[in-house]
């Protein structure tokens, strides 16, 4: 990201198609936070912006409101950063500018964006603009040399026409890379008078899976370091030895790029390393192969990439940009260049960001179907044995008939065709915590989180093991560091952080971390850690809702909850904590 600040016309046009999106569509108290925080920000009243002033003015609380017994504010703060990132890692990935709420406050930051045309394109757009007259202003002293310009986004925000622009390109672009991949089916179907839903469908662009000799094919990753000294090499070697470790990539160890495949670059991503703008500074920037636009841009200072820390955050910069949730993948999925594998790891991701049956079904047919084809990729035994699992413990319709030895089998075939896989060695592990075999399930999820210590979602995996194995001293810190330090996470994390967060005593943040649980209504136990959590807070009204709501749609869960918790093996003094708490927020006897 560039450090300029953007102009308050831009920074308004942003907000109003923020607000108009789909990420905002369904949270109207989303809307009203920001738009309140970025006007009054605006006006020059930033100094209002505190948590108190929030709560009145947009939450509608009186004077007697206390923030130590009332989380709403900050609750719905770290709601609406999640949909700020969701959105700028998806519909506005090409926004001009970024909209932040900075951790340990209120105000607003604005960023322009570092995501940009490959720079050729920029300075042809920019002596286009240099050589016509400004409309506005009418004179040749207006017009501007191109070789005065800036850098590449460093300039003004672009105008309507300049828009209109980058629009047209990047629909060439993409364009050309869906006949690329057309090609690459072999069959010159259209020109034969073939069908192109089934081209697309083979190619893995539609909700059929297909299987072809490209199906299983993931992301290329490359490295190039174009910055000097101490600094840039450790940061280098880190970022080598975390690619390495990443399932969902196929990581290329050498600095050059094959140019000769335009098809293959359509897949292919570098991460540049290059000087900061400071002296110290390490600038990461990932970057499209074939268009040449930036992805992600993170500059680490000089205390970013020294010996204690670089490891932490190059953690942070992988695990935002390659996972299923992460930057390449939404980049895949935009664009229309997913191929049938990447594209059930994006179903699979979404099941676990929104966990209800039609999510679930849709990632396990699209793995199943590879399944079927013999796949060769563990990571499709992986997901179907946890979804197996899934199934097992939400009686989900689809897959019929579905048991635990069946999710086994599936994750023992995953470990044995990617033994140093840490997906498969974290699903081995869940089902054994399923079990209830704690100390195999410890095993597996800490190997998993061995074999990738810089992905994220294998530190929450393990943290949530050591939860549910009741060591919450040790787990609870683990899975609290990946959830805070993710940008978008599935909500298991949020469950497992309130199971640990209640057991310490920390009631507040066990609140907090059952409000994220908002997403999901589909299972019974994030309705009640919500239940409970609203009552913690003292969120009467809301409690009674959630109280009413458990009670319909699972009658067997609220008549006794104890049997859930006993079968799905929790320990038992968080099952005494958990039925106490619901009996407290007068569900029933509570079992």
């Amino acid at each position: 990201m560039q450090h300029a600040t953007p102009a308050a016309p831009a920074v308004r046009e942003t907000l109003e198609r923020l607000l108009a999106s789909e990420t905002f569509g369904r949270s109207e108290r989303a809307r009203k936070l920001l738009r309140y925080l970025v006007e009054r920000e605006q006006a020059g009243e930033a100094d209002r912006l505190k948590g108190f002033s929030i709560a009145m003015d947009v939450f509608g609380k009186d004077g007697d409101f206390d923030p130590s017994t009332d989380a709403v504010v900050r609750v719905q703060a770290g709601r609406l950063r999640d949909l700020l990132r969701q959105y700028f890692a998806n519909e506005g990935i090409a926004e001009p500018v970024r909209i932040a709420i900075p951790r340990g406050g209120y105000v607003p930051a604005y960023e322009l964006n570092a995501i940009r045309l490959p720079e050729t394109a920029e300075l042809a757009i920019q002596a286009e603009a240099a050589a016509a007259p400004s409309a506005q202003h009418g004179t040749a002293e207006n017009v501007i040399p191109a070789a005065a310009l800036p850098a590449p986004m460093a300039a003004p925000v672009p105008s309507v026409a300049r828009h209109l622009r980058f629009f047209w390109m990047a629909i060439a672009v993409v364009i050309a890379m869906l006949g690329v991949l057309i090609l690459r089916q072999g069959s010159g179907a259209l020109l034969a008078g073939g069908d192109l839903a089934a081209t697309l469908e083979t190619a893995g662009l539609t909700g059929s899976v297909a299987s072809s000799s490209d199906s299983e094919a993931l992301p290329l990753v490359y490295i190039a370091v174009k910055a000097s000294g101490t600094d840039a090499s450790r940061v280098a070697s880190s970022l080598r030895a975390a690619l390495s470790g990443f399932d969902t990539i196929d990581f290329i160890g050498r600095d050059a790029v094959d140019t000769t495949d335009p098809a293959t670059n359509a897949t292919s991503f570098i991460f540049d390393i290059l000087p900061g703008p400071d002296t110290g500074d390490i600038m990461i920037e990932l970057q499209s192969v074939a268009t040449g636009r930036v992805l992600l841009s993170r500059n680490l200072t000089a205390a970013d990439s020294a010996p204690g820390a670089v490891e932490n955050s190059i953690a942070g910069v992988l695990t935002s940009a390659l996972p299923a949730s992460g930057t390449i993948y939404s980049y895949l999925e935009q664009s229309g260049i997913q191929t049938a594998l990447t594209q059930c790891l994006t179903l699979n991701d979404k099941y676990y960001l929104d966990q209800n049956a039609t999510t679930h079904e849709a990632a396990y047919r699209c793995l199943e179907t590879l399944a079927e084809n013999d796949a060769k990729s563990p990571l499709v035994y992986s997901e179907l044995a946890s979804l197996h699992l899934e199934a097992v413990n939400d009686h989900y319709a689809y897959p019929p008939d579905a048991t635990i030895e069946k999710a086994m089998s599936f994750a023992h075939r995953a470990v044995q065709m990617g033994p140093t896989s840490p997906y498969a060695h974290r699903s081995y592990g869940y089902i054994n915590s399923r079990l209830g075999n704690a100390d195999e399930a410890l095993r597996w999820m800490r190997k998993a989180y061995d074999l990738n210590p810089y992905d994220l979602a294998m530190a929450a995996a393990y943290g949530y093991a050591l939860i549910f194995a009741g060591r919450y001293a040790e787990g609870t810190p683990i899975l609290a560091q990946a959830v805070d330090a993710s940008s978008g996470h599935p909500t298991w994390w949020d469950f497992g952080l309130f199971a640990g967060e209640l057991m310490l005593g920390d009631t507040n943040k066990a609140a907090i971390a059952s409000y994220a649980l908002r997403t999901t209504t589909s299972k019974s136990h994030y309705l009640a850690a919500r239940l409970i959590g609203a009552r913690i807070t003292g969120q009467d009204k809301q409690a009674r809702k959630l109280l009413d709501e458990l009670t319909a749609k699972f009658p067997k869960f609220a008549a006794n909850p104890r049997a859930t918790f006993t079968d799905r093996k929790y320990p038992p003094d968080l099952t005494e904590r958990l039925v106490g708490a619901l009996s407290a927020a007068g569900l029933g006897s509570a079992g």
